[in-house]
Protein backbone atom coordinates (compact mmCIF):
# COMPACT_ATOMS: atom_id res chain seq x y z
CA UNK A 1 0.00 0.00 0.00
CA UNK A 2 1.45 3.43 -1.04
CA UNK A 3 1.88 6.51 1.13
CA UNK A 4 -1.73 7.97 0.50
CA UNK A 5 -3.42 4.64 1.28
CA UNK A 6 -3.92 3.78 -2.25
CA UNK A 7 -3.42 0.05 -2.98
CA UNK A 8 -0.32 -0.56 -5.24
CA UNK A 9 -0.83 -3.64 -7.66
CA UNK A 10 2.45 -5.73 -7.54
CA UNK A 11 4.62 -5.70 -10.25
CA UNK A 12 4.90 -8.24 -13.51
CA UNK A 13 8.74 -8.70 -12.45
CA UNK A 14 8.87 -8.42 -8.72
CA UNK A 15 11.27 -10.95 -7.19
CA UNK A 16 13.26 -11.01 -10.70
CA UNK A 17 16.85 -9.90 -10.43
CA UNK A 18 18.76 -8.07 -12.99
CA UNK A 19 22.49 -7.26 -13.03
CA UNK A 20 22.92 -4.38 -15.67
CA UNK A 21 26.29 -3.43 -17.03
CA UNK A 22 25.09 -1.33 -19.63
CA UNK A 23 25.59 2.52 -20.03
CA UNK A 24 24.39 5.50 -22.27
CA UNK A 25 21.04 4.64 -23.81
CA UNK A 26 20.03 1.65 -25.39
CA UNK A 27 20.63 -0.80 -22.54
CA UNK A 28 19.47 1.39 -19.71
CA UNK A 29 16.36 1.79 -21.27
CA UNK A 30 15.58 -1.58 -21.67
CA UNK A 31 16.20 -2.37 -18.16
CA UNK A 32 14.90 0.71 -16.83
CA UNK A 33 11.29 -1.08 -18.79
CA UNK A 34 12.62 -4.22 -16.69
CA UNK A 35 12.15 -1.88 -13.11
CA UNK A 36 9.38 -0.43 -14.33
CA UNK A 37 7.33 -3.65 -14.01
CA UNK A 38 9.03 -4.15 -10.58
CA UNK A 39 12.06 -6.17 -11.57
CA UNK A 40 15.21 -5.88 -8.99
CA UNK A 41 17.98 -3.96 -11.15
CA UNK A 42 21.55 -3.76 -10.22
CA UNK A 43 23.18 -1.29 -12.42
CA UNK A 44 26.98 -1.53 -12.40
CA UNK A 45 28.47 1.35 -13.28
CA UNK A 46 32.46 2.16 -13.84
CA UNK A 47 34.06 3.52 -11.02
CA UNK A 48 33.42 7.17 -12.68
CA UNK A 49 29.71 6.01 -13.72
CA UNK A 50 27.92 5.99 -16.57
CA UNK A 51 28.93 8.73 -19.12
CA UNK A 52 25.30 10.45 -19.10
CA UNK A 53 25.43 10.97 -15.60
CA UNK A 54 27.35 14.23 -16.76
CA UNK A 55 25.08 15.17 -19.93
CA UNK A 56 22.35 18.03 -19.85
CA UNK A 57 19.98 18.86 -18.72
CA UNK A 58 21.77 19.29 -15.18
CA UNK A 59 20.46 20.46 -12.13
CA UNK A 60 22.49 20.74 -9.11
CA UNK A 61 24.66 18.61 -10.68
CA UNK A 62 22.22 15.76 -10.82
CA UNK A 63 21.47 15.09 -14.80
CA UNK A 64 17.68 14.57 -15.75
CA UNK A 65 18.80 12.90 -19.28
CA UNK A 66 20.57 10.26 -16.74
CA UNK A 67 17.42 9.99 -14.07
CA UNK A 68 15.12 9.10 -17.27
CA UNK A 69 16.62 6.50 -18.12
CA UNK A 70 17.89 4.82 -14.96
CA UNK A 71 14.89 5.96 -12.19
CA UNK A 72 14.22 2.60 -9.75
CA UNK A 73 17.25 0.94 -10.44
CA UNK A 74 20.38 -0.04 -8.08
CA UNK A 75 23.79 1.33 -8.29
CA UNK A 76 27.35 -0.36 -7.42
CA UNK A 77 30.27 1.33 -8.76
CA UNK A 78 33.65 -0.78 -8.74
CA UNK A 79 36.56 -1.77 -10.88
CA UNK A 80 35.98 -4.65 -13.69
CA UNK A 81 39.07 -5.19 -14.37
CA UNK A 82 39.83 -5.88 -10.31
CA UNK A 83 40.00 -9.43 -9.69
CA UNK A 84 38.35 -9.51 -6.64
CA UNK A 85 35.39 -7.04 -8.20
CA UNK A 86 35.18 -10.10 -10.86
CA UNK A 87 35.01 -12.62 -8.35
CA UNK A 88 32.16 -10.68 -6.56
CA UNK A 89 30.40 -10.29 -10.15
CA UNK A 90 30.09 -13.52 -10.51
CA UNK A 91 28.69 -14.36 -6.59
CA UNK A 92 26.00 -12.02 -7.80
CA UNK A 93 25.42 -13.75 -10.90
CA UNK A 94 24.31 -16.84 -9.15
CA UNK A 95 21.34 -14.69 -7.43
CA UNK A 96 20.39 -13.38 -10.76
CA UNK A 97 17.61 -13.84 -12.98
CA UNK A 98 18.75 -11.60 -15.96
CA UNK A 99 22.01 -10.02 -17.21
CA UNK A 100 22.22 -7.31 -19.89
CA UNK A 101 25.29 -5.45 -21.29
CA UNK A 102 26.04 -3.37 -24.13
CA UNK A 103 29.47 -3.39 -24.39
CA UNK A 104 31.34 -3.61 -27.80
CA UNK A 105 31.34 -7.38 -28.58
CA UNK A 106 34.25 -9.65 -26.49
CA UNK A 107 34.75 -7.19 -24.02
CA UNK A 108 32.52 -9.11 -21.48
CA UNK A 109 34.84 -11.93 -22.23
CA UNK A 110 38.05 -9.88 -21.24
CA UNK A 111 36.63 -9.14 -17.96
CA UNK A 112 35.99 -12.83 -17.76
CA UNK A 113 31.94 -12.44 -17.69
CA UNK A 114 31.02 -13.75 -20.90
CA UNK A 115 27.60 -15.87 -21.46
CA UNK A 116 29.53 -19.95 -21.56
CA UNK A 117 31.27 -18.71 -18.16
CA UNK A 118 28.22 -17.12 -16.22
CA UNK A 119 25.79 -19.91 -17.66
CA UNK A 120 27.74 -22.50 -15.69
CA UNK A 121 27.83 -20.73 -12.60
CA UNK A 122 24.15 -19.79 -13.15
CA UNK A 123 22.37 -22.11 -15.80
CA UNK A 124 19.33 -20.59 -15.51
CA UNK A 125 20.51 -17.15 -16.38
CA UNK A 126 19.05 -14.96 -19.33
CA UNK A 127 22.22 -12.74 -20.49
CA UNK A 128 21.21 -10.30 -23.22
CA UNK A 129 23.67 -8.50 -25.51
CA UNK A 130 22.87 -5.37 -27.18
CA UNK A 131 25.38 -3.86 -29.81
CA UNK A 132 25.21 -1.96 -33.08
CA UNK A 133 25.43 -4.63 -35.50
CA UNK A 134 25.37 -8.00 -33.12
CA UNK A 135 27.90 -10.58 -32.18
CA UNK A 136 28.86 -11.96 -35.38
CA UNK A 137 29.84 -11.54 -38.42
CA UNK A 138 31.97 -8.65 -40.48
CA UNK A 139 31.12 -5.68 -38.55
CA UNK A 140 30.54 -7.00 -35.15
CA UNK A 141 33.41 -5.00 -33.38
CA UNK A 142 32.85 -1.78 -35.51
CA UNK A 143 31.90 1.21 -32.84
CA UNK A 144 28.27 1.98 -33.19
CA UNK A 145 26.43 4.51 -31.80
CA UNK A 146 22.47 4.88 -32.62
CA UNK A 147 23.38 8.01 -35.49
CA UNK A 148 25.35 5.42 -37.40
CA UNK A 149 22.96 2.57 -37.06
CA UNK A 150 20.85 4.94 -38.74
CA UNK A 151 23.11 5.57 -41.55
CA UNK A 152 24.30 2.07 -41.90
CA UNK A 153 20.67 0.63 -41.97
CA UNK A 154 19.03 2.65 -44.85
CA UNK A 155 16.87 4.53 -42.81
CA UNK A 156 18.51 7.85 -43.63
CA UNK A 157 18.43 7.54 -47.11
CA UNK A 158 15.15 6.01 -47.06
CA UNK A 159 13.83 9.14 -44.91
CA UNK A 160 15.65 11.55 -48.13
CA UNK A 161 13.35 10.06 -50.55
CA UNK A 162 10.78 11.30 -48.66
CA UNK A 163 11.56 14.44 -48.34
CA UNK A 164 11.02 16.61 -51.48
CA UNK A 165 13.82 19.26 -52.45
CA UNK A 166 15.99 18.42 -49.69
CA UNK A 167 19.71 17.50 -50.69
CA UNK A 168 21.28 15.22 -47.81
CA UNK A 169 20.09 13.04 -45.07
CA UNK A 170 18.72 14.36 -41.78
CA UNK A 171 20.85 15.75 -38.81
CA UNK A 172 20.21 12.72 -36.51
CA UNK A 173 18.95 13.95 -33.11
CA UNK A 174 16.39 11.38 -31.62
CA UNK A 175 18.47 8.26 -31.16
CA UNK A 176 15.62 5.26 -32.75
CA UNK A 177 17.84 2.73 -32.83
CA UNK A 178 19.08 2.85 -28.95
CA UNK A 179 15.11 3.19 -27.92
CA UNK A 180 14.01 0.71 -30.37
CA UNK A 181 16.94 -1.92 -29.73
CA UNK A 182 16.16 -1.23 -25.89
CA UNK A 183 12.36 -2.49 -26.81
CA UNK A 184 13.56 -5.51 -28.75
CA UNK A 185 16.02 -6.29 -25.64
CA UNK A 186 12.82 -6.24 -23.19
CA UNK A 187 10.83 -8.70 -25.52
CA UNK A 188 13.02 -10.79 -26.04
CA UNK A 189 14.15 -11.25 -22.50
CA UNK A 190 10.23 -11.45 -21.27
CA UNK A 191 10.06 -14.68 -23.91
CA UNK A 192 13.29 -16.11 -22.50
CA UNK A 193 11.73 -15.93 -18.69
CA UNK A 194 8.76 -17.36 -20.20
CA UNK A 195 10.86 -20.21 -22.05
CA UNK A 196 13.07 -20.89 -18.74
CA UNK A 197 9.41 -21.67 -17.15
CA UNK A 198 9.35 -24.34 -18.93
CA UNK A 199 12.70 -25.90 -19.75
CA UNK A 200 14.32 -24.58 -16.35
CA UNK A 201 17.08 -23.15 -19.03
CA UNK A 202 18.33 -19.81 -18.96
CA UNK A 203 19.73 -18.53 -23.03
CA UNK A 204 22.29 -15.79 -24.36
CA UNK A 205 20.09 -12.97 -26.47
CA UNK A 206 22.14 -11.31 -29.17
CA UNK A 207 20.20 -8.26 -29.87
CA UNK A 208 21.45 -6.30 -33.50
CA UNK A 209 20.54 -2.46 -33.72
CA UNK A 210 21.34 -2.67 -36.97
CA UNK A 211 18.83 -5.46 -37.56
CA UNK A 212 16.44 -3.73 -35.35
CA UNK A 213 16.42 -0.94 -37.77
CA UNK A 214 16.31 -2.76 -40.80
CA UNK A 215 12.67 -4.27 -39.21
CA UNK A 216 11.12 -1.09 -38.72
CA UNK A 217 11.70 -0.56 -42.68
CA UNK A 218 8.33 -2.83 -43.62
CA UNK A 219 7.20 -1.18 -46.55
CA UNK A 220 10.65 -0.20 -47.92
CA UNK A 221 12.41 -3.55 -47.24
CA UNK A 222 9.86 -4.90 -50.08
CA UNK A 223 9.99 -2.22 -52.46
CA UNK A 224 13.84 -2.51 -52.47
CA UNK A 225 13.12 -6.03 -54.04
CA UNK A 226 10.16 -4.99 -55.65
CA UNK A 227 10.70 -1.72 -57.29
CA UNK A 228 8.77 -0.13 -60.29
CA UNK A 229 5.35 1.08 -58.76
CA UNK A 230 4.35 4.43 -58.60
CA UNK A 231 5.33 6.25 -55.89
CA UNK A 232 2.94 5.92 -52.64
CA UNK A 233 0.79 8.19 -51.38
CA UNK A 234 3.25 10.58 -48.46
CA UNK A 235 1.56 12.38 -45.74
CA UNK A 236 3.19 15.93 -45.62
CA UNK A 237 2.02 18.42 -43.14
CA UNK A 238 0.02 21.78 -43.77
CA UNK A 239 0.11 25.31 -43.38
CA UNK A 240 -2.26 26.53 -41.23
CA UNK A 241 -1.91 30.39 -40.31
CA UNK A 242 -0.05 29.71 -37.08
CA UNK A 243 1.92 26.26 -37.63
CA UNK A 244 1.23 22.92 -39.15
CA UNK A 245 -1.34 20.12 -38.82
CA UNK A 246 -0.99 16.45 -40.17
CA UNK A 247 -4.46 15.43 -41.97
CA UNK A 248 -4.22 11.54 -43.57
CA UNK A 249 -7.60 10.66 -45.25
CA UNK A 250 -6.69 7.10 -45.67
CA UNK A 251 -9.78 5.52 -46.14
CA UNK A 252 -12.89 6.02 -48.86
CA UNK A 253 -14.96 6.81 -45.58
CA UNK A 254 -12.15 9.34 -43.98
CA UNK A 255 -12.42 11.15 -47.98
CA UNK A 256 -15.47 11.40 -47.52
CA UNK A 257 -15.50 12.90 -44.30
CA UNK A 258 -12.95 14.90 -45.27
CA UNK A 259 -14.82 16.54 -48.24
CA UNK A 260 -17.79 17.40 -46.23
CA UNK A 261 -15.69 18.56 -43.18
CA UNK A 262 -13.91 21.38 -45.30
CA UNK A 263 -17.50 22.23 -47.02
CA UNK A 264 -16.51 20.31 -50.30
CA UNK A 265 -18.93 17.66 -50.81
CA UNK A 266 -18.14 18.01 -54.65
CA UNK A 267 -15.01 16.28 -54.27
CA UNK A 268 -16.72 13.03 -54.08
CA UNK A 269 -17.60 13.33 -57.71
CA UNK A 270 -14.77 14.60 -58.89
CA UNK A 271 -12.89 12.21 -61.50
CA UNK A 272 -9.50 12.66 -60.05
CA UNK A 273 -11.49 11.71 -56.39
CA UNK A 274 -13.64 8.54 -56.71
CA UNK A 275 -11.65 5.90 -56.21
CA UNK A 276 -8.92 4.59 -54.12
CA UNK A 277 -6.57 4.66 -57.47
CA UNK A 278 -7.81 7.82 -58.03
CA UNK A 279 -6.88 9.54 -54.90
CA UNK A 280 -3.59 8.02 -54.53
CA UNK A 281 -2.96 9.29 -58.26
CA UNK A 282 -3.98 12.61 -57.22
CA UNK A 283 -2.59 12.74 -53.78
CA UNK A 284 -0.58 15.59 -53.82
CA UNK A 285 -3.83 17.67 -55.38
CA UNK A 286 -5.93 16.51 -52.67
CA UNK A 287 -3.30 17.28 -50.18
CA UNK A 288 -3.42 20.95 -51.86
CA UNK A 289 -6.64 21.95 -52.02
CA UNK A 290 -7.07 20.53 -48.36
CA UNK A 291 -4.08 23.16 -47.76
CA UNK A 292 -5.98 26.09 -49.33
CA UNK A 293 -8.32 25.29 -46.40
CA UNK A 294 -6.78 24.49 -43.01
CA UNK A 295 -4.51 27.75 -44.36
CA UNK A 296 -7.06 30.08 -43.67
CA UNK A 297 -7.34 28.58 -39.98
CA UNK A 298 -5.46 27.60 -37.31
CA UNK A 299 -3.32 24.66 -36.39
CA UNK A 300 -6.05 23.83 -33.27
CA UNK A 301 -9.29 25.51 -35.11
CA UNK A 302 -8.37 23.49 -38.39
CA UNK A 303 -8.01 20.17 -35.89
CA UNK A 304 -11.09 20.52 -33.58
CA UNK A 305 -13.15 20.80 -37.32
CA UNK A 306 -11.54 17.42 -38.64
CA UNK A 307 -11.83 16.14 -35.84
CA UNK A 308 -15.29 16.64 -34.91
CA UNK A 309 -16.02 15.02 -39.00
CA UNK A 310 -14.01 12.21 -37.91
CA UNK A 311 -10.92 12.52 -40.45
CA UNK A 312 -7.82 11.66 -38.76
CA UNK A 313 -5.54 14.27 -38.11
CA UNK A 314 -3.23 15.91 -35.50
CA UNK A 315 -1.66 19.70 -35.42
CA UNK A 316 1.83 19.24 -34.86
CA UNK A 317 3.19 20.53 -31.03
CA UNK A 318 5.65 20.74 -29.22
CA UNK A 319 7.34 18.17 -27.05
CA UNK A 320 6.67 21.02 -23.84
CA UNK A 321 2.96 20.77 -24.68
CA UNK A 322 2.85 16.62 -24.10
CA UNK A 323 4.26 17.35 -20.20
CA UNK A 324 0.42 18.76 -19.36
CA UNK A 325 -1.62 17.04 -22.19
CA UNK A 326 -4.96 16.12 -20.99
CA UNK A 327 -5.12 12.52 -22.99
CA UNK A 328 -1.53 11.53 -21.63
CA UNK A 329 -2.47 12.74 -18.25
CA UNK A 330 -5.35 10.37 -18.14
CA UNK A 331 -3.56 7.47 -19.24
CA UNK A 332 -1.02 8.42 -16.38
CA UNK A 333 1.78 8.44 -19.13
CA UNK A 334 3.94 10.58 -16.80
CA UNK A 335 5.31 9.32 -13.00
CA UNK A 336 7.00 11.85 -10.91
CA UNK A 337 10.91 10.95 -10.13
CA UNK A 338 12.67 12.62 -7.17
CA UNK A 339 16.67 13.11 -7.52
CA UNK A 340 19.39 15.17 -5.09
CA UNK A 341 18.02 18.13 -7.08
CA UNK A 342 14.68 17.48 -6.83
CA UNK A 343 11.22 16.39 -8.89
CA UNK A 344 11.14 15.84 -12.76
CA UNK A 345 8.50 13.65 -14.79
CA UNK A 346 9.90 10.44 -16.96
CA UNK A 347 7.69 8.90 -19.29
CA UNK A 348 6.18 5.27 -17.92
CA UNK A 349 5.98 2.21 -20.30
CA UNK A 350 3.15 2.91 -22.90
CA UNK A 351 1.20 0.25 -21.77
CA UNK A 352 -1.04 -0.73 -18.95
CA UNK A 353 -1.62 -3.83 -17.64
CA UNK A 354 -5.34 -5.04 -15.43
CA UNK A 355 -3.36 -6.92 -12.78
CA UNK A 356 0.29 -5.18 -12.23
CA UNK A 357 2.04 -2.14 -12.05
CA UNK A 358 3.32 -0.96 -14.86
CA UNK A 359 5.41 2.64 -13.76
CA UNK A 360 8.82 4.24 -13.54
CA UNK A 361 9.47 3.84 -9.76
CA UNK A 362 10.72 6.74 -7.79
CA UNK A 363 14.54 6.28 -6.82
CA UNK A 364 17.63 7.64 -8.84
CA UNK A 365 20.83 5.94 -7.44
CA UNK A 366 23.35 8.31 -6.57
CA UNK A 367 26.99 6.46 -8.06
CA UNK A 368 27.69 3.67 -5.93
CA UNK A 369 25.11 4.57 -3.81
CA UNK A 370 24.19 0.92 -3.44
CA UNK A 371 27.40 -0.90 -3.46
CA UNK A 372 27.64 -1.92 -0.15
CA UNK A 373 24.21 -3.09 0.47
CA UNK A 374 24.57 -5.48 -2.59
CA UNK A 375 27.76 -6.80 -1.83
CA UNK A 376 26.21 -7.12 2.24
CA UNK A 377 23.47 -9.50 0.24
CA UNK A 378 26.55 -11.95 -0.59
CA UNK A 379 27.42 -12.07 3.10
CA UNK A 380 30.01 -9.95 3.07
CA UNK A 381 31.28 -8.12 6.10
CA UNK A 382 31.93 -4.31 6.40
CA UNK A 383 35.23 -4.84 7.01
CA UNK A 384 36.07 -6.26 3.49
CA UNK A 385 33.66 -3.65 2.13
CA UNK A 386 35.45 -1.08 3.95
CA UNK A 387 39.19 -2.72 2.49
CA UNK A 388 37.74 -2.57 -0.93
CA UNK A 389 36.99 1.00 -1.24
CA UNK A 390 40.29 1.40 0.25
CA UNK A 391 42.23 -0.23 -2.62
CA UNK A 392 39.96 1.90 -4.67
CA UNK A 393 38.12 -1.01 -6.83
CA UNK A 394 34.91 0.03 -4.74
CA UNK A 395 33.74 3.32 -5.17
Amino acid sequence: MADDGKIVMAGALDGVRVLDFTSVMAGPFATRMLADLGADVIKVESLEGDQVRARPPKRDGHSAYFGNLNAGKQSIACNLKSPEIIALMKQLVATCDVLVENFRPGVMARFGLDFATLAAINPRLIYCSISGYGQTGPKALFPAYAPVIHAASGFDMVNLRYQDGADRPATSGIFIADVLGGTHAFGAIQAALYQRERTGQGQHIDLSMLEAMVGMLVFETQEAQFPGDARRPLYTPLKTNDGFIMVAPTSPRNFEQLSDAVGHPEWRDDPRFLTNADRNANWATLLALTEAWTIERSAAEAEAILSRHGVPCARYREIGELLDDPQLAARGAFAQVHDGAGTFKVPNPPFRMSGSRVEARDHVARLGEDGATVLAGLGLIAEVVAALRASGDLG
